[in-house]
């Protein structure tokens, strides 16, 4: 039983390494070869688990080649674009117009429904609505609506907007992000007599907390919100 859980643990470690290496991006965003050496990776790293008489080298060493060849794949594709057209091959234009463009989406296999269910994950319910919707590479349909019907934004009514930035994480379930206080140039001190605002002497009553860009102190304690 030792052996086994052992045996999970590394090869646990090894399959996150295999993936961390093959970068940061989500199933959706995937390439079809990234796809199936993810498969192949989570298949290998089951052998030693589910076959007694195999060992862990018959796991390491194809997990091993794999992940190398995804990195050579991927380092040839940032080299020129016509190796990366062949590898991951090219976007296909799916609607131009308002019109869906029957060629490529009988080339796609992509069918009527497949389409009105991706533009409903868009909110747009009509095809009519879209002036271009490509179907990318990782199979995710990207949509350009017609510029009557997009939202109207500040720069179309010439109103100059401040920048914006993500809030800075001070806290988080009771632990002081001291980084975040580094960063932003700010005191302990600082920090305790706004908390102290809030009610709270002790950084574990936090839940959450953060400031924003304008150096506004938010605050959620624990047990505030349980619901």
């Amino acid at each position: 039983m030792t052996q086994l859980v052992l045996r999970t643990l590394l090869l646990y470690f090894v399959v996150v390494v295999s993936m961390r290496l093959m970068g940061k991006r989500q199933i959706a965003q995937l390439q079809p070869f990234e796809f199936a050496i993810a498969i192949m990776i989570s298949e290998l790293a089951a052998i030693p688990l589910t076959e007694d008489d195999k060992e862990l080298i018959h796991s390491l060493v194809p997990i091993s080649v794999l992940v190398a060849c995804q990195l050579a794949i991927s380092f040839l594709s940032i080299r020129g674009v016509r190796i990366r057209e062949i590898i991951c091959g090219k976007p296909t234009l799916l609607v131009r117009h308002g019109k869906m463009l029957e060629k490529n989406m009988r080339k796609e296999m992509y069918t009527i429904n497949d389409l009105m269910e991706q533009l409903r994950f868009y909110s747009i319910q009509s095809v009519d609505d879209v002036e271009y919707g490509i179907l990318e590479t990782n199979g995710q349909l990207s949509v350009l609506l017609k510029s009557s019907k997009r939202g109207v934004t500040p720069e179309d009514l010439k109103i100059e907007t401040p920048l914006e930035c993500f809030d800075h994480d001070v806290i988080i379930d009771g632990k002081l992000i001291g980084r975040t206080l580094q960063k932003l140039n700010i005191k302990r001190e600082w920090l305790d007599e706004r908390l102290k605002e809030y009610g709270v002497n002790d950084y574990s009553q936090v839940f959450y907390a953060s400031i924003n860009q304008d150096g506004k102190l938010s605050v959620q304690k624990k047990g505030e919100y349980l619901e």
